[in-house]
């Protein structure tokens, strides 16, 4: 582990960092275009298998606010480790996977991995120099979304040159390599908070998101009316209610209620879920629509490979984008290139919806979308993490990467009915299911975007605190009354 009186080089930080984030975010999507192959290859059903990603996906809901809170109180570094160990060893488990059901079990343990995230943005607020912060968690958040994309393109490659084995082999050695360097090259938290984790609400946080997220993932397939899925909506929102009130009575919260209402926290916390609704969909159903055979009358026929090739251009322009995100963000301000970045991704679906006959049209459509993406997640990041206080960097940032996964799972569960709402004769939907579908996702960005507008301006936030605040120090990133940051700018 590094010296605590000699610190290792925040650029060596990152680079530990960034490997571990990337392993991570590949997880999320790899095997998505192959459950298919899965479902065989385990003689399970379609239903069945869905848990694959089902189990992943609750898991990762829960315990990345869990691992967040840990980590401030016992230290990040440590914590951080732990992580991907877990990560690891979940990774083992499903590449000697022999039925669905130790699969899911290695899935569920792999969504452990998901306190990466607030783990990396609270060890580079605690490491980097205060002007490299923002940048730093730019590039991070945005290669989050990026590892989830390629995931995607990646799949196909995999399975043809190996088999789908690999697609946790090969995460699971990455992981390895970086628990390892975090482990002697990445400095413990400075920083601690005092306290300990309050069991009973992480229990009801728990219990609240396996409800609602185990209704909207299997409400196509029950009905959405059916008792168990109005049932399971319900006992949502008793459980969320209970939590938010347990929570706010807690002495030492998971989530701390009062930081939740900070202005600068719950908007961009809004727009977190609404973008991910977006950006998940799309992720989900553009491999369906591409395979979809040509004489249905839309789609191209395309193999896993191919499809997974079409999503290539977001990936790259979200990367490209979230690298001078952070520094545009401190020339206009964090809150407009949010904004910005939602109407470029709103105008993507709506490229999606109404412009897909050719192939050329697809790959335009998901550069601008990338470009959109990775400017949002960026600018929303670093303005989470330098809105609230240093000891709780990583609950916050947690809980905004939690959201983001809850909308997603939200939009794909909306995109699912539409598209499936009307098929043809021979079972695969109308093409009038995507145009629908597409067309709402940027409807939702479009919300997304006049969300963005109710994130504080530093300007208002200057009036907020009076003449007798002191101003920050050149690239220092300070809070002020109502969670807004107030940046390096001078006036």
């Amino acid at each position: 582990m590094a010296s605590e009186t000699r610190r290792t080089p925040h650029q060596v930080t990152f680079a530990v960092l960034a490997a571990a984030v990337a392993s991570y975010a590949l997880l999320q999507s790899l095997v998505t275009p192959v459950l298919g192959t899965i479902m065989v290859d385990l003689h399970t059903t379609q239903s069945t298998v869905t848990w694959v990603l089902t189990a992943y996906l609750l898991s990762a809901s829960i315990f990345t606010p869990i691992m967040g809170r840990i980590g401030d109180m016992a230290g990040k570094e440590r914590v951080f480790v732990v992580t991907m160990v877990a990560l690891a060893a979940g990774s083992l488990l499903a590449a000697v996977a022999t039925n669905v059901t130790v699969m899911i079990i290695a899935r569920v343990i792999q969504g452990i991995g998901g306190g990466v995230l607030p783990l990396a943005f609270g060890i580079i607020r605690d490491e980097f120099p205060r002007e490299k912060v923002t940048g730093a968690i730019g590039l991070i958040a945005s290669l989050s979304a990026v590892g989830a994309g390629l995931g995607i393109v990646l799949a196909g490659p995999i399975v043809n040159l190996l088999n789908y084995h690999w697609l946790f082999w090969l995460p699971m050695i990455a992981t390895i390599a970086a628990a390892v360097a975090a482990h002697f090259f990445v400095p413990e938290s400075p920083k601690r908070e005092s306290g300990t984790v309050s069991w009973l609400p992480a229990v009801l946080l728990s219990a609240w998101l396996v409800c609602l997220l185990l209704a909207l993932s299997q409400g196509s397939e029950w009905g959405w009316g059916s008792a168990a899925v109005l049932g399971l909506f319900a006992g949502a929102i008793v459980l969320a209610a209970l939590w938010i009130m347990v929570e706010s009575r807690a002495a030492s919260p998971l989530i701390d209620m009062r930081m939740m209402r900070l202005t600068a926290v719950w908007t961009n916390n809004l727009v977190a879920l609404l973008l991910g609704a977006g950006m998940y969909a799309v992720f989900a159903f553009m491999p369906q629509f591409v395979q979809t055979p040509s004489a249905a009358g839309y789609g191209f026929g395309a193999s896993i490979t191919q499809s997974g090739l079409l999503l290539l251009p977001s990936s790259i322009t979200m990367f490209l984008v979230g690298m001078f995100s952070g520094r545009l963000a401190q020339i206009i301000g964090g809150k407009t290139v949010v904004f910005i970045g939602c109407l470029i991704g709103a105008g993507s679906m709506f490229l999606l919806a109404f412009a897909h006959s050719e192939k050329w049209e697809l790959y335009l459509a998901t550069a601008v979308m990338g470009a959109g993406l990775g400017l949002v997640f960026a600018a929303m990041s670093g303005l989470i993490v330098a809105a609230v206080p240093q000891a709780q960097t990583g609950v916050a940032s947690g809980m905004n990467a939690n959201i983001r996964t809850i909308g997603g799972s939200v939009g794909a569960a909306l995109m699912a009915s539409i598209v499936t709402s009307d098929v043809l004769p021979s079972g695969l939907p109308k093409e009038a299911g995507y145009t629908n579908g597409f067309a709402l996702l940027g409807i939702i960005l479009m919300v997304a975007a006049g969300a963005a507008l109710l994130i504080p301006s530093v300007a208002a936030m200057r009036r907020v605190s009076g003449p007798h605040e002191p101003e920050p120090e050149h690239g220092e990133l300070a809070l002020v009354p109502g969670g807004t940051v107030v940046g390096d700018k001078s006036e």
